[in-house]
């Protein structure tokens, strides 16, 4: 059942009745060259307070969060942030993951957290000879925030294009990507001894796509709990290797003991998304839903372990969104660059209805992270 009121700008809210169950940090753009962090508290209705002092300053513009700290880049050094009681936050440290590359090119694009925050991991764009994206490593000092640097994958490629989706073990570590020069992959990482990542020699199938197509697939979502993932899959034509026009679907793969993953999924049995063209999508981290986000809005499937995903919802009126986030509360976070919003919903296994105050006006958002209480 969809019960999500129309959308309309309306105000923050200006006072906190109960202590925050997370806190949310997007990273916008205000004017050229200028950035901030926007900080609100979350109540357990989903409503959003602005977080004093907020908005704060900063250089970064891609985020990713602890509990105890929030990280952010801005493709050259990685920012350090300690998060008060009231989620408000300070600049710690910062470190230059670009110069670390050793080739003086590229830089951090996507970063990601461990389940732990213990570790803070980046996607290090052309940091290899310039032309190849390798993973490098920091430890976060527990009293500081501090990163120390541990050391980048010795595997590089041009189709490790994304951040990492972790299982919930913490061992390992998956993405996915399909680029002319590579082909359609689904890659692991196993975290080392020190924490760092090395390269997981699996070869997953693709699914059983019709006769002469095959399957794109992009990204991974992991949840909080078992060792199942999802994955976007694209329907390419085998002669043309162009898209064959039809939807994306969504793959269900489960992971064994050593890494590998197997997959029951088909052009029969994955649901297809309606959002055209897909820009994110990410799993609850209850390990019931994953939500997609495309060109023509938002919507949501129920994940049901190893078997496959079922539709949940219709097409959600949400246009533009370009990265979503989950809370512990089921609270779904959408940020949409186009329309300068953030929309919260709050979703349930019978229906998805849009928190109160939503939606929130922000210039330009680029990135977000929730910070779990």
């Amino acid at each position: 059942v969809l019960a999500i009121a129309p959308i309309s700008a309306t105000a923050v809210a200006e006072n906190e009745s109960a202590s925050p169950t997370a806190f949310v940090y997007v990273a916008s753009s205000p004017s050229s060259n200028t950035f901030e962090i926007n900080a609100y508290g979350v109540s357990s209705d989903g409503e959003l307070t602005v977080i004093p002092g907020s908005p704060f300053p900063t250089d970064v513009s891609a985020l990713t969060s602890s509990s105890k700290y929030l990280f952010g880049t801005n493709g050259v050094d990685i920012d350090s942030f300690s998060i008060a009681g009231d989620g408000a936050i300070a600049e710690v440290s910062s470190i230059n993951a670009q110069q670390l590359n050793q080739y003086d090119c590229g830089g951090p694009f996507d970063i990601f957290v461990d389940r732990t925050g213990a570790m803070v991991y980046d996607m290090d764009y052309i940091g290899n000879i310039c032309a190849n994206n390798p993973y490098q490593s920091f430890s976060v000092d527990k009293t500081s925030g501090q990163l120390g640097y541990i050391g980048v994958s010795a595997a590089a490629s041009p189709g490790f294009a994304t951040s990492l989706s972790f299982l919930p073990n913490n061992k390992y570590a998956y993405g996915s990507s399909c680029l002319f020069m590579t082909g359609p992959e689904i890659y692991a990482f196993q975290r080392t001894a020190d924490n760092s990542l090395n390269h997981l020699n699996i070869n997953p199938a693709m699914p059983l796509a019709p006769t002469g197509d095959y399957y794109c697939p992009g990204g991974a979502a992991a949840p909080d709990k078992a060792n199942h993932l999802a994955f976007v899959v694209l329907p390419m034509n085998g002669n043309t290797q162009q898209p064959t026009g039809g939807p994306s679907q969504l793959a269900v793969y489960t992971a064994d003991g050593s890494g590998n993953l197997t997959t029951n999924s088909s052009y029969k049995n994955m649901p297809a998304t309606a959002v055209t063209d897909v820009y994110n999508f990410a799993a609850s981290l209850s390990g019931n839903y994953v939500a997609v986000a495309g060109t023509n809005g938002v919507q949501l499937f129920h994940f049901n372990g190893a078997n496959p995903l079922t539709r949940f919802t219709a097409l959600l009126p949400i246009s533009g969104v370009t990265q979503l986030a989950w809370d512990n509360a089921d609270h779904l976070y959408a940020i949409s660059p186009t329309s300068g919003k953030l929309y919260v919903l709050t979703v349930t296994a019978t229906k998805v209805t849009e928190a109160p105050g939503s939606p929130y006006s922000i210039t330009s958002p680029e990135g977000i992270a929730i910070a779990q209480r």
